[in-house]
């Protein structure tokens, strides 16, 4: 990132004075920049940031706790608006982009007290301190000692062209996608970060296998107490079908919903599309439908269905078979999902309310499958030879 000289001196200031002549957007307080991240006490110490999509950096954060000797710290650069999830450390966006105070003290104490880092999604650990390169941060942290791996979450690595030759559903398909540029542009870093610092790679989800190789499966993590419920599912007349989609376009909202809402006003179903939902207000909307709808572009799933799983609902996604067979290498388990695509949803869902003790029975299976695959278990083995406890 090149600074202008205006910038550099403002830099330079101290964060009482600098934070408050940036222009409104960019001002901090120095009450905002939190605490260094803390020594642990453990011999292999593990410091995972900086983005934590859908709390998952927490989550394997004490996923790896769970191996003997280790302890971990999860660190989250955080923007006004942006979703709420824990994490042991929160920067606000403006301190994590402009303090130069927070970006020293933090490598500094990374640097000294942690053993192994993991970076996600090939975002800097620590905002510009590197001029916004990770390979440099990646190259600074391993002069201290430090072990560094990579993690990716989706579309920081996920191949447009692959996936648009595999799938005629691909967000990529038509070409037309205005943050297609965008995403070339992460996955292409992504890429170059990968081959300048042959760092062990860690997927989130099933298909992003095919994007890098060598990489290892490190599945997500649900709370799956947090997400159980009594509540029947399949009982009434009729189902209740619910789409919650983080990204319309990603999840394939526009392509299902003419169906939807035909199969709605029809009777056969009482859908709705929900929006803007409080993650605590989810488990109980979750909990209150018989069927999730969660995307029909990628081919692969994510958090919000392994959720509706551990509450037991059906969930109805546009499934890889890749994806199927990669969860059966690393569990031994068939994944309780239907798979459907936008042209077939409309039968899928007919033959789900002709046949409701059959998809009642394969709902039923979602809460135990979540349990063995996302409940941090198998994501503490796939981090055991990199954290050198295998």
């Amino acid at each position: 990132m090149t600074r202008t000289l205006p910038q550099r001196l403002v830099d330079a200031l101290p964060d009482a004075i600098g934070g408050r002549l940036r222009a409104p957007r960019y001002r901090y307080t120095t009450a905002e920049i939190p605490p260094p991240a803390p020594r642990l006490d453990a011999e292999v110490r593990l410091y995972i940031g900086p983005v934590n999509f859908a709390g998952q950096g927490h989550a394997w954060a004490r996923a790896a706790e769970r191996l003997p000797g280790v302890a971990a710290h999860a660190s989250q650069f955080r923007a006004p608006g942006m979703p709420i999830f824990p994490a042991d450390t929160v920067v606000p966006v403006n301190v994590y982009r402009f303090s130069r105070r927070w970006q020293r003290r933090e490598f500094e104490a990374v640097a000294r007290h942690y053993t192994h880092v993991l970076l996600e999604a090939a975002r800097p650990l620590f905002g510009p301190l590197f001029d916004d390169d990770p390979i440099a941060e990646v190259a600074a942290l391993r002069e201290r000692g430090i072990q560094v791996g990579l993690i990716s979450h989706g579309s920081d690595l996920r191949d447009p062209d692959r996936h648009r030759a595999i799938d005629e559903w691909s967000p990529f398909a038509d070409g037309q996608w205005d943050r297609e540029p965008e995403y070339r542009r992460q996955t292409a870093l992504h890429r170059a970060l990968l081959r300048a610092t042959d760092a062990p790679l860690f997927v989130s989800t099933p298909e992003l296998l095919l994007d890098w190789s060598p990489s290892t499966l490190l599945p997500i993590i649900v709370e799956q107490q947090r997400w159980a419920t009594d509540a029947p599912v399949l009982a009434g007349p009729v189902p209740r079908v619910v789409h919650v989609p983080s990204s319309a376009y990603v999840k394939g909202t526009p392509l299902i919903e003419p169906t939807m809402r035909a199969l709605h006003d029809e009777g056969l179903v009482d859908y709705r599309q929900v929006q803007g939902v409080p993650f605590a207000e989810m488990p109980a909307l979750i909990a209150a439908s018989d069927i999730v709808l969660e995307q029909f572009r990628t081919g692969t799933y994510s958090v919000a269905a392994v959720e509706a799983l551990a509450a037991g609902r059906l969930v109805v996604v546009h499934l890889h078979e890749q994806v199927r067979q990669a969860v059966r290498d690393a569990s031994g388990l068939e994944i309780p999902i239907v798979s459907a695509t936008p042209a077939t949803l409309e039968g899928v869902l007919r033959d789900i309310v002709a046949r409701p003790d059959h998809y009642r029975a394969l709902a039923a299976q979602g809460p135990a499958f979540a349990a063995a695959v996302h409940d941090g278990r198998l994501s503490a083995a796939a981090l055991a030879e990199f954290l050198g406890r295998a």
